[in-house]
């Protein structure tokens, strides 16, 4: 099995720390090559796009307990892409909310690791998602219940640019927008893919930021490959005071992987055997 990182002491030099996190992501894009290669199924194109993104929250971000997933005070996560589950599941498995032998069994029958993530089978799944626009939703509705509990735990949800073309979306920014909700912020996954097209294609968002700030969020973009723009913008986070925070993350399909990088085909295809030792003799 391919080795996995662990969640990055805080109190490390800066420099250490985000060599740590590149380290981290390169190990677990590693394992999720592996992972949909056995399952014969997945998403590795959209894994691929999100896995900076995903291990700079768990890696050095969210205040989680592995070992307490079910902590009151916790900040949740909610991925609403998730047809990624491979991706979080590896991320999930590198923090010890369970044994990362149980990546073997991703997709299999009867096996807890869905394609799509269950909160009621995965410790560390905060929603059951997949069914795409509902994550936001959710998202929403969480951060709203930790304003009524007085707490400050933050929310946070990665949505795919696809994805926003269902109008559920819409309406949880305008509810986050409406009610201030400044420990909530949503992350955009801006590969310019979706199934068979690119987004802009299929049904065109752009200007995305212009609409966005529309609905009432403050609104950042960032590379969301550069693991230190990442870290320094989740750490100053709210992007205004007052607001949600909306970050246009720019990211490529299968990014690390040269032949599936900006691919449209990479959305949903599963790579060969021979496909796969190409991959991770980019990832060294």
């Amino acid at each position: 099995m391919t080795e996995l990182p662990q969640r990055i002491d805080r109190s490390l030099p800066r420099d250490e720390q985000l060599r740590l996190l590149a380290e981290g992501a390169r190990l677990i894009r590693r394992r999720n090559l592996r992972l949909i290669e056995r399952a014969g199924l997945g998403h590795v194109g959209g894994d691929l796009s999100a896995a900076d993104i995903v291990a700079t929250l768990y890696l050095a971000v969210l205040d989680v307990d592995p070992a307490n997933p079910d902590l009151p005070g916790r900040d949740r996560f909610v991925m609403s892409k998730g047809h990624s589950s491979g991706v979080l599941y590896t991320t999930l498995a590198a923090c010890g909310f369970f044994d990362a032998a149980l990546l073997d069994d991703y997709m299999q029958p009867l096996s807890p690791l869905n394609g799509h993530p269950d909160r009621k089978k995965v410790p560390g799944v905060e929603a059951n998602t997949g069914p795409l626009g509902h994550g936001l939703p959710i998202a929403v509705g969480m951060a709203i219940a930790a304003r009524m509990d007085g707490s400050d735990r933050r929310t946070f949800c990665l949505v795919g640019d696809g994805e926003l073309q269902e109008g559920s979306n819409w309406e949880a920014l305008m509810a986050g927008g409406h009610r201030g909700l400044d420990r909530l912020t949503a992350i955009v996954d801006r590969n310019g893919l979706q199934q068979g097209a690119p987004t802009e294609e299929t049904s065109r968002l752009e200007p995305l930021a212009d609409k966005a700030r529309a609905f009432g969020w403050a609104v950042a973009e960032v590379d969301g490959h550069d693991h230190r723009a990442l870290l320094d913008l989740f750490e100053a986070l709210p992007v205004e005071t007052g607001r949600p925070s909306f970050v246009i993350a720019h990211t490529h399909k299968g990014n690390a992987v040269s032949f599936m990088r900006d691919r449209v085909e990479w959305h949903h295809k599963v790579p060969s055997a021979d496909e796969v030792r190409a991959a991770l003799e980019e990832l060294v």
